[in-house]
Formats: C-alpha cells, structure tokens, sequence
C-alpha cells in the first residue's frame, strides 16, 4: 500500500534533484548537461541584482503569508463546530459541502471568480450596482489582487484541511470529557481546557509545514488570475520562473531561482520548528 507513494517521492521529488545541476551551468539543451560549460553562481547573482527581485519576494511572501493569517484557523474552527454539532444528517453535509471545492481544479475555480467578478455581467458587481454604487473591475485593479486569491484559495481547501482535525478530534480520550462534566464544565470550558489542547498536536505539525509552504504558492491560480495590469502585486517568483524557464528557454536561469526559493523554504521550516520546540513540546523532530 505505501508503494505508490513511494514511487510518487522517488519520481517526482527525489530523482529531479540531480537537475539542480544545471542552475550552475550555462544549460544548453542540444549540447546536454555534462557538456554546458560551467558557470558557477552567476544565475543566482543575476536574480539578486535582478530589480525585480525584492518585488517578486515581496508578492510571494506576502501572498503566502495572507494565506496563512487568514486561512490557518478557518478549518479548525470548522472542525471545533461540527465536533459540537449533534445532528448528524447536518453535521455529513456540512462536511461534504465544505471539502468539495478541493476536488475542482484550479481552471475552474478561477473560471468561476472572473465570471463572478466580471465588470459587466458578474454577480459581485450585479450586486454592487444594485446597491447603488459603481462597479469594479476587480480583475485589472492590482490592489485587489491578494484579496481575490486568497478568499479564493480558502474557500477551496478549507474544507479538505478539517478532515485534519477531526482525526484529530477522535483520538481524545472521553474519559477528560467525562471528568470534566463531574467538575461542572460547561462547553466551553470543554473546549478551551479539553478539545483544543487535544488537537494542539496537529494544529502544531499542520502550522509548521504551512510555514515551509510560504513561498510555493500555487503556480496555476495566481497564473490565470493574474495580467500585465495586476503585475505589481500579482507578479510571484514562479509565474516569474515560468516566464523566464519555458518562455524564454532560459533553463539554467529558472533551476537557479528555484533552487533559492526551496532553500528558503527550508530556513522558515527549520525556524518554526526550532521555536516550536522551544516554547512547546510539539516539534516535527
């Protein structure tokens, strides 16, 4: 049963690691890696003194961290809802409702927000109209850009992400609940002092990865969303890495910009971890 997953990571993960080479190399796709001419770190010095650069970080720090400002604790609390949710009939739709945006591909999804913003024909901008205002076209407005993906990209997994925390819900021992009935808790005296350090556990494990995450933001909806008019906030370092890898055929130039951004990926899960560990005793090692 693990064997498929292994050879998901061993494919897809592991074995595109040797391609780091070429970040290093003047890559040229006729005459191979071995036979490029070695560079060194001239690629990454381009990105630095690249002035784009503190703009592409910029946006994808930023972006990152309004996901995980405004969307880390939108499943937990769900979770803490329909864990107090008696009906049961109610509490499976809620349930099925909620994650079923996570199986609707990015195309989709942002299909469905340029219909729903549209400045002429879309449902926001219907109701904005109706309430007397002037409509916004949302979509070539930089400033509304962070807006759009994030609420976006939140309504899509926040759903996905309880499943989470409701394992996690299972696995308290009812007995707490019942000592705490004899001591004369109320719910939420249940909530604060029993469920939520029950779950602490995994709302620590899923905060750290969420912060090694920050800047792999994903590439497909931030690329359909995005035009040349919302540049300024929307412009990200892998739209950027796809401009200058595949349109521009620049290669080695890419695997250099991607290389820095999983390594600062791996300093921000390192540190979370590090802190964790040190104020609690929840840590991934």
């Amino acid at each position: 049963m693990f064997l498929p997953c292994l050879l998901y990571y061993l494919l897809f993960k592991y074995l595109p690691i040797f391609g780091i080479v070429i970040s290093f190399k003047n890559y040229n796709l006729y005459r191979g890696i071995w036979e490029s001419s070695w560079v060194g770190f001239k690629y990454y010095l381009m990105f630095f003194e690249n002035p784009d650069f503190f703009i592409l970080m910029r946006n994808t720090i930023l972006l990152g961290v309004y996901k995980l400002l405004f969307g880390f604790a939108v499943p937990i609390t769900l979770a803490l809802l329909l864990n107090e949710m008696k009906h049961a009939a109610f509490k499976r739709f809620v349930q099925t409702a909620s994650y079923l945006p996570h199986f609707i591909s990015n195309v989709v999804v942002a299909s469905m927000v340029v219909l729903f913003l549209s400045p002429t024909s879309g449902l926001v901008n219907q109701l904005i109209k109706a309430s007397g205002f002037d409509m916004i076209n949302f979509l070539v407005n930089p400033g509304w850009f962070r807006t759009i993906y994030v609420s976006s990209d939140v309504w899509q997994h926040f759903g996905w992400e309880t499943i989470i925390y409701l394992a996690a819900l299972t696995a308290i021992d009812p007995q707490l609940y019942e000592a705490s009935d004899i001591d004369g808790a109320n719910r939420f005296h249940k909530l604060i002092h029993v469920t939520l350090p029950g779950i602490m556990p995994a709302i620590t494990i899923v905060f750290i990865l969420n912060v090694g995450k920050v800047l792999e933001i994903g590439f497909e909806k931030v690329f359909l969303l995005s035009n040349p008019a919302t540049y300024e906030t929307a412009d990200i370092i892998s739209t950027y890495v796809y401009r200058v890898g595949l349109t521009n055929s620049n290669f080695s130039y890419a695997a250099a910009i991607d290389l820095f951004t999983g390594l600062v990926s791996l300093v921000f899960i390192i540190s979370a971890n590090y802190v964790s560990r040190k104020l609690s005793e929840n840590s991934l090692w």
